[in-house]
């Protein structure tokens, strides 16, 4: 299945067409998806956020993203593995939703929260400690 085709599924999944029941394939080893939850959009991935899958990452965000304005949680909590090239793709989504005056926070397990916090980016990724106090954090 092309990427684009898995992108025009899911937009129409949050312009109201039902939601995604399983993340969908980006690459070998990483899967995504999102649900509209508490006035946000919450991503989730599974796998590999690395130099091979940071294109499809990003491109997988960015299509989502221009097609509204709601905040967005990334949820990477079972996430296996990250690296640099990872990382700098959540920094270009974190840059995207500033320049979109949106709000953006990342939540994570311990081993990408400690990458996260290796490089000191905690900050301006606005990492929370789980999907809850994300989503309260945005409500606020």
């Amino acid at each position: 299945m092309s990427c684009f085709l898995i992108t025009n599924i899911l937009l129409r999944s949050i312009r109201g067409f039902g939601p995604i029941t399983e993340l969908q394939r980006l690459t070998v080893s990483l899967r995504g998806g999102f649900e509209r939850k508490k006035g946000c959009l919450v991503f989730y991935f599974t796998g590999q956020l690395d130099a091979y899958s940071e294109k499809q990452f990003t491109d997988f965000v960015n299509d989502v993203l221009s097609s509204n304005k709601l905040p967005i949680v990334l949820d990477l909590t079972k996430i296996d593995f990250i690296d640099s090239s990872g990382l700098g793709a959540m920094v270009h989504s974190a840059k995207k939703c500033k320049k979109d005056k949106r709000s953006f926070v990342v939540v994570g397990n311990p081993r990408v929260i400690q990458t996260i916090k290796l490089v000191r980016l905690e900050d301006f990724l606005h990492v929370a400690a789980d999907l809850n106090a994300a989503l309260t954090q945005l409500a606020a």
